[in-house]
This record gives C-alpha cells, structure tokens and sequence, in this order.
C-alpha cells in the first residue's frame, strides 16, 4: 500500500511540472491542487508503511525518489517561466545525486545515508513550490518573501553538499590504521627473520662437503 501511494505521487511529477511552467492562473489552482495530494501522499506511505512493518530500505529509496522528482520537476517548470533561478533546480539535482552516490557506492551502504541539514531542505522545498502558486492566484506581496526564501535554500544546499563531502572525507581519515609501535614492531619481526636466514646459510655454506652423507650409505 506505501509503494502504491509513493507511486502515485511519481505519476504527478509531469503534470505538476506543467503546470508549474505555465503562468495562468488556472494552472496555478491546478498545481495547488496536485501539490497538496503530492504532500498528503509524502504523509501517508511512511505511516502506512511503519504500522505495517513493510518499511524497507528499497521503499524510503523509491519514497526519496518520487519526493526529488516531484520537487525539482515543479523548480525546473518555474525557473522555466522565470520565477526561480535555474540555479535552484540544479543545485538540488546535484545534491540528490550526491546523496546516492555518497550512501551507495562511497560509503556501500544498503540504504540511504540522511544528513540533518539534508532532511530539512527536503522538507523546506515544499515551501517556495506553495508560495509561488499562492503569488499567482494573487497573493502577490509574498513574491519578495517567496524570492528570499529561495535564495536562502539555494545557499543551505549548497553548504549540505559541503557538509556530506566533508563527512564522507572524515570517515576515510578515520578508517583503522597501523599504529607506529605496531609498524615498527614488525619491523624488528622481518629483520629478526631476516638474521635467521643468514644464519643458516652461513651454517650450510660452511658445512664441509665430505661429510655430506651419501643416501646409499645410510642403507647398509
């Protein structure tokens, strides 16, 4: 049942991001009306999904998928009639992709690795989507505010980019590593191994030839 509203969700992100690109106003009362179901959707297939105990890592994945789409699907529409900057749309999409690319091929992780600032951009997107359909059915002194906010999460997901790759890098200095004793210790291991072997061959070199014991001596 969580997968089926998560796919709903998935199959508004293309009229969403229509009528988002379009200016009219009726097309702003219909992107009202898909991001409220987009939202109601978000709510429900995690509480459906938790009282169940279907909650997997392959649905918060798909879940996660579906909530990117349909955000930067209607960011990519309004930067294209020019309400936000292109630059929105695009930093969110490089963030998305460093989220996974960070979870499952740096960090091999089976699931998705969620940062704090990560989580509450996510949410927080929702917020200039809303205020940009609000300005066009004629709420238009919050376009400033709307504008502002925008700029604000512009600079927040950049800075969590900054902050997952400045997490990613700590984790590798902090993998376990030799310690100088322990080096040093086997140090002192190979070149104790090391004398051994000279010791033996100087022994064999010295040994005389002649004693050398014939096979067919120690028969009789």
């Amino acid at each position: 049942m969580a997968n089926v509203l998560t796919t709903l969700r998935l199959l508004l992100v293309l009229p969403f991001a229509v009528s988002m690109a379009r200016g009219a106003c009726a097309d702003a009362a219909i992107a009202g009306a898909l991001l409220i179901a987009a939202i109601v959707t978000d709510l429900l297939d995690g509480m459906v999904a938790r009282r169940r105990g279907t909650a997997t890592a392959a649905g918060g994945a798909f879940d996660h998928a579906a909530d990117f789409l349909f955000v930067v699907g209607g960011l990519a529409g309004a930067a294209y009639r020019g309400a936000f900057p292109w630059i929105f749309p695009v930093l969110v999409t490089a963030a998305f992709l460093q989220y996974v690319i960070d979870s499952y091929w740096i960090d091999r992780r089976r699931a998705l690795r969620p940062s704090r600032l990560g989580r509450y951009n996510g949410i927080l997107y929702f917020a200039p989507l809303g205020g940009d359909i609000l300005v066009r059915l004629g709420a238009g002194p919050l376009r400033p505010v709307v504008t502002a906010v925008v700029w604000l999460l512009v600079a927040s997901t950049a800075l969590s980019m900054l902050e997952r790759l400045r997490a990613s890098w700590s984790a590798r200095e902090e993998l376990p590593r030799r310690s100088p004793q322990e080096e040093q210790a086997d140090g002192r291991v190979e070149q104790d191994e090391e004398v051994v072997l000279d010791e033996s061959e100087r022994r064999h070199l010295r040994r005389p030839l002649g004693k050398e014991q014939d096979p067919q001596h120690d028969r009789h």
